[in-house]
């Protein structure tokens, strides 16, 4: 006899839902609201349910879990290509139960609730650097026009803003009135994202695995939250390498028979945590330059830099510092430099 198995197509509030006692055969289809949705998982024995890796299906996941089922995420794009026709909630649930018995598609891990509140506070921080930005090159543009250039930096802006309206007959009196209004909301942002920080790192000042992540060269407070929060189980990841190319830092390849191309990164994955292990890599490049005795990695990077160039010696050095992220997260240990002798 076989398990169960049970698709669900996700929603807001209608639930499609395709039940499987056999592979290849569905046997039971109903249609749900999210009260007789939940109401029918608590009362049905124990089974393999499916899942989108989309909005509201890991809250679903871990609901489900508590119940006994066994929930599995797949992930959405690889569900598509087995939508054949038309695209309806009956498709997309029959989809999931075909694209489950293909091996080579790997779930989503269900993310904690403490992965959630990492990952939204990520989200607003970068929100608000967003919004911040935007507002200050708004700033800028609008000062040029009248004459006036705002030393680089962020933090100057606002004070030499303040200083410009302090002068008589500098800035239009008609326009003063909304440049302090920018003025308090660029610093209003501000406080949000060290407010967000602030958060993060009462996170990591009790979380482990944080520590030990930060003590690799490039991987701070913001790199090694957005990891545990994006990335979740490591043990998924068999070596460094398979871990690099999740994040999109392993080269494309595009080879045919005896001939084999090996192209830029695939840029696969999260392209956030990629962004943060690269801007990591370059600060790695910077201080390498001026340190007296640097150790074997960054003997490595100035060397790629000096051969390569500038961008690629930083992308290979993120790929490495993945592979090293994946190395002191699986082996419970910190990171200790090598230098030469």
């Amino acid at each position: 006899m076989y398990h169960t198995t049970i698709a669900v197509d996700l929603a807001k509030n209608i639930f499609e839902i395709a039940v499987s006692k056999h592979p290849g055969c569905i046997s039971e289809r109903h249609r749900f609201s999210r009260s007789k949705f939940q109401r029918f998982f608590a009362e049905h024995l124990p089974a393999t349910v499916l899942f989108e890796a989309c909005g509201s299906a890991h809250h679903w996941a871990r609901t489900l879990n508590h119940m006994g089922h066994n929930v599995i995420l797949l992930p959405p794009h690889s569900v598509r290509p087995y939508v054949t026709r038309n695209k309806t909630d009956r498709s997309d649930a029959k989809a999931i139960l075909e694209a489950f018995r293909n091996e080579d598609i790997h779930p989503v891990p269900i993310k904690t609730i403490d992965q959630h509140i990492i990952a939204s506070l990520h989200r607003y921080r970068y929100a608000w650097l967003a919004e911040r930005t935007a507002r200050i090159n708004a700033f800028r543009g609008i000062l040029r026009e009248l004459g006036h250039a705002i030393p680089v930096g962020s933090r100057r802006l606002v004070p030499a803003v303040h200083a410009l309206l302090g002068e008589q007959d500098t800035i239009p009196q008609a326009l003063a009135p909304a440049l302090i209004a920018a003025c308090e909301e660029i610093t209003a942002l501000e406080k949000r994202i060290r407010g967000s920080e602030h958060h993060l790192a009462s996170f990591t000042s009790h979380h482990p695995i944080a520590q030990r992540l930060m003590t690799i060269p490039g991987i701070g407070l913001l790199t090694a939250t957005t990891l545990i929060a994006f990335v979740g189980d490591i043990h998924r990841f068999p070596s460094g390498r398979h871990f690099a190319s999740y994040l999109g830092l392993t080269p494309r390849e595009h080879s045919s028979g005896s001939r084999r191309y090996l192209g830029r990164i695939s840029k696969r994955g999260d392209s956030y945590l990629r962004m943060l292990l690269v801007h990591g890599a370059r600060s790695v490049l910077w201080v390498a330059k001026n340190t007296d005795h640097p150790d074997r990695l960054r003997i490595w990077a100035l060397e790629l830099e000096r051969t390569r160039g500038h961008n690629k010696a930083a992308v290979a050095l993120a790929n490495k510092l993945a592979r090293i992220a994946w190395a002191v997260w699986k082996r419970n240990r910190i990171f200790e430099s090598m230098r030469e002798v």
